[in-house]
């Protein structure tokens, strides 16, 4: 079962697949300093493993080209606090670009969700070239909307994020933790899969906390991510890096 909902007249149509809605999970996120960001690293590492993606030193570079319509949809949906929405993107870890994840992050009220299938990087230049037909001739249900959105709704490439993630997991209650630093923005989205590019600074000296969980986030995790004072809040690293548009 599919259920539209309808936007403004510049506003494409999100449909939303009740089947997705297994997926949901609930995340909140905190901009705080370097300082806090070392003291809540040294807690963290105490208590919880690091995730799969880890380097030896615990952190690994996320890259990922966001796609928006004419109408920066996605950007002005963020901004304005849109209760269901979704955006699209590709993205990589550290410099191998032999596979690119094509991704759809999605957000009914306070639930958020992910749909994800691994490209080849030669599919991933298709579509920064503007071939789209191998989409559509995959069969795959998701590939294919990514090509009903690319062709109906004008879908392209926006802005290059990239930044620095140290993650952290509690797998009794599927917890993830991440702290996002150093966040920059590509001058060009041509060069999504040139790792070497070069990045410009998108935001002063912060760090992005974010707490991802299912049903309840245990009391463990609650202590451990504590930061006196600060209060979740809409934090967009896409919102962030459209500033230099």
């Amino acid at each position: 079962m599919v259920t539209p909902i309808t936007m403004t007249t510049a506003t494409p149509i999100i449909m939303i697949n009740m089947s997705e809605f297994n997926h949901f999970r609930h995340e909140y996120k905190h901009q705080i300093s370097l300082r806090e960001d070392l003291v809540l690293s040294q807690r963290l590492k105490k208590l919880f493993p690091y995730d799969k993606y880890a380097g030896s030193d615990g952190t690994y570079q996320v890259n990922s080209l966001y796609f928006d319509t004419p109408y920066d949809s996605a950007l002005r949906e963020k901004i304005d606090g849109v209760n269901r929405r979704e955006k699209f993107r590709l993205r990589y870890y550290g410099v191998d670009t032999a596979y690119v994840r094509l991704e759809k992050k999605f957000k009914v009220n306070a639930l958020c969700g992910k749909r994800s299938v691994w490209i080849k990087r030669q599919e991933a230049e298709e579509i920064l070239n503007g071939n789209y037909g191998f989409l559509l001739d995959s069969k795959d249900p998701f590939l294919i909307e990514f090509y009903t959105k690319l062709m109906g709704n004008g879908l392209r490439p926006k802005t290059i994020v990239c930044y620095s993630r140290e993650a952290f997991l509690y797998s009794p209650a599927n917890v993830r933790i991440t702290l996002d630093r150093n966040i920059r923005t590509g001058l060009q989205c041509m060069d999504f899969l040139n790792p070497l590019s070069p990045y410009l600074k998108a935001t002063e000296d912060i760090t992005i906390l974010e707490v991802k969980y299912d049903a309840f986030l245990p009391e463990i995790v609650k202590m451990a991510v504590q930061v006196p004072f600060r209060q979740a809040s809409a934090c967009s690293k896409y919102a962030l890096c459209r500033r230099f548009d």
